[in-house]
């Protein structure tokens, strides 16, 4: 331990967690030109070939030009995944204990429960 001091240790680390932040930002732009829908496809291939080919430059240069509309883009996914699921209506389940619960409190007959049971199944 007397040739590798504290300070190496801590310095090693840094160097550790800075690397794995540098993958999580590539990973973002690469995952942010495939899912851009205003790029052509010509550009989408330039963008990804000079973050490959100038790892450094590219992400830099990609995030200085496209860095505003990456967070907008992120947004609107994030927003209709939610909107998506929360337009889900009931489960066929549901909609079967409803109308069984209806039949119960005496609001629909048998034959319509029967013919909505039907329909629901259908």
């Amino acid at each position: 331990m007397d040739d590798y001091p504290l300070l190496d240790i801590f310095w090693t680390i840094m160097m550790f967690f800075l690397w794995v932040m540098w993958l999580f930002l590539l990973f973002r732009v690469v995952i942010d030109i495939f899912g851009s829908g205003d790029l052509p496809l010509w550009n989408k291939i330039g963008w990804t070939a000079l973050v490959i080919l100038l790892p450094y430059v590219g992400v830099l240069v990609y995030i200085i030009a496209r860095g505003d509309s990456m967070g907008m883009r992120r947004g609107r996914r994030s927003e209709r995944r939610h909107r998506d699921h929360d337009t889900t209506g009931p489960t066929t389940a549901d909609r079967l204990a409803q109308y069984a619960e209806l039949r119960q409190q005496g609001v629909i007959t048998d034959e319509e429960y029967l013919k909505a049971k039907a329909d629901i199944l259908a």
